[in-house]
């Protein structure tokens, strides 16, 4: 980046939180603006105090703002979602579900208890939340977020009370909460062409069952023991009662008797002739900093089980392991048509790194990770915030990435840092400053091309010596025709 980039940013970010202005009132719009350009600054903690302290705020100030200010977060939420309808719609969009958890000390703050937590990789005293990312092309970022509130909390009222809960705010299992997010984000306007989850949520047929409900493309991860069945099984609305049975008969419409039972896809792979007979086919799903990354598939079409025991339309089950270790398998299922082709779906489920580098982001750069709060009120507005001061950085991003490829959410944070120390400065001093980081961010970028590069062609010249011919390969790319 240059100068001229960086000081495009200071007007760039007062245009950017105007368009939350109708959330709230002129003076805890200040308290917006102070609270996000702390978030995307060098500040090296994240947490309230340093915050306020940091822009000469009173932190017992900031902290109410975030507790107790009467605002209207959930509008705050609307209006991510409206502009990222407004400014991100594209025909190739994917919506990426997931869950994220922060390790807490102590049984104070909302929904916290013993749990799995990603972020330490164990059973630890963490936090939970569910979140609905947005992505196309180069574009990211974070567009609803909500706690998961555990089956122990939500028995304990009074414990909810005192942390501020809503009496309508109980348990649900993440999959509601997910698939409630993704009802609100497409009532604001956002179009997901595609969406994609992990196997903790393809394990559920009744998500998926949703989600075809509302006609949402999906190709989701799904786990080895998930039964399907190969060949579409019959079903009648013909009535049936045993002879003599003055009872209503079996329910329709029902499987005709006879009909095999379902099997683990794994079963599939490992045993059915439409995969065993089948060649793997190799695929170059897409160019990571580590160079190209290649896989080989199998499809055929099945059909899962619903809930309600009948089968679903006919579904792509894709088997795909990696080059670089073929004795790991990964199943993705697809609701799509069977002549959709094979790169788009790999293209999907592929894309799942897309929510997991903006939790990276939001919690290394931003600090969505450093809520210190007991009050839910004030975890949901953290969140919240979170979501625009990286949508900020994301848009930036977005708007230099043709002039600067390389560039990063790191990066741009240095520039922001950079404009802010420059605004109390003389004229002469400011440019240095600003120079300096210019300076910097230039070489950092270079450094990245170079060290892409040398990535690239080692994997490449590994690649080649595996037999995989990267000129001959399929190329993983989105259907236009």
């Amino acid at each position: 980046m240059d100068v001229e980039c960086i000081l495009k940013m200071g007007p760039e970010l007062e245009d950017f939180l105007q368009e939350f202005s109708a959330c709230c009132g002129s003076e805890i719009h200040s308290h917006v603006h102070t609270y996000v350009s702390g978030q995307v600054s060098l500040i090296d903690r994240k947490k309230v105090e340093q915050i306020a302290l940091h822009s000469m705020t009173v932190p017992r100030t900031l902290q109410e703002f975030l507790a107790s200010y009467q605002w209207d977060h959930e509008r705050m939420r609307i209006r991510i979602q409206q502009i990222v309808a407004r400014d991100q719609s594209q025909g190739n969009s994917v919506g990426i579900v997931d869950e994220t958890s922060f390790a807490k000390k102590g049984d104070k703050t909302p929904g916290v208890q013993r749990q799995w937590c990603g972020e330490s990789g164990k059973t630890d005293n963490c936090v939970v939340s569910v979140h609905l990312s947005y992505a196309h092309d180069d574009f990211h970022c974070l567009v609803d977020e909500d706690l998961y509130l555990p089956e122990s909390w939500s028995a304990d009222r009074a414990r909810c009370r005192a942390a501020r809960i809503p009496d309508d705010v109980v348990y649900r299992p993440k999959t509601e909460i997910a698939l409630e997010q993704h009802q609100r984000a497409t009532e604001n306007g956002i179009v997901f062409k595609w969406l994609t989850f992990d196997e903790w949520y393809g394990a559920k047929p009744a998500f998926l069952e949703t989600l075809d409900s509302r006609k949402q493309a999906f190709v989701g991860e799904i786990p080895g023991n998930f039964r399907v069945w190969l060949d579409q099984p019959r079903v009648t609305d013909r009535p049936w009662r045993k002879k003599g049975s003055r009872g209503s008969g079996r329910k329709t419409p029902r499987l005709v008797a006879g009909t095999p039972q379902t099997k683990k896809v794994q079963e599939c792979f490992e045993q059915s002739p439409v995969f065993t007979e089948q060649a793997w086919e190799p695929w170059h799903v897409k160019d990571t900093q580590k160079g190209p990354k290649v896989v080989e598939v199998k499809r055929a079409t099945v059909f899962r089980k619903n809930p309600d025991g009948l089968p679903s339309s006919a579904n792509q089950l894709l088997v795909v392991r990696d080059v670089n270790t073929p004795q790991t398998v990964k199943y993705f299922l697809s609701n799509s048509q069977p002549k959709t082709k094979t790169g788009p779906l790999l293209k999907v489920g592929f894309s799942r790194w897309r929510v997991e580098r903006c939790f990276e982001d939001d919690k290394s750069y931003i600090g969505m990770g450093e809520f210190q709060g007991r009050t839910y009120p004030g975890f949901l507005r953290h969140l919240i915030l979170s979501a625009v001061s990286l949508l900020f950085l994301a848009r930036m991003r977005e708007l230099f990435l043709t002039q600067y490829p390389e560039l990063t959410i790191s990066q741009l944070k240095q520039a922001t840092s950079a404009l802010f120390e420059s605004l109390n400065l003389t004229r002469a001093s400011a440019q240095r400053v600003l120079e300096a980081a210019a300076f910097k961010l230039q070489y950092y970028q270079r450094r990245n091309r170079q060290a892409r590069q040398s990535h690239a062609k080692t994997r490449k010249r590994k690649l080649s010596a595996m037999g995989v011919d990267m000129t001959t390969i399929n190329q993983c790319c989105w259907d236009t025709s």
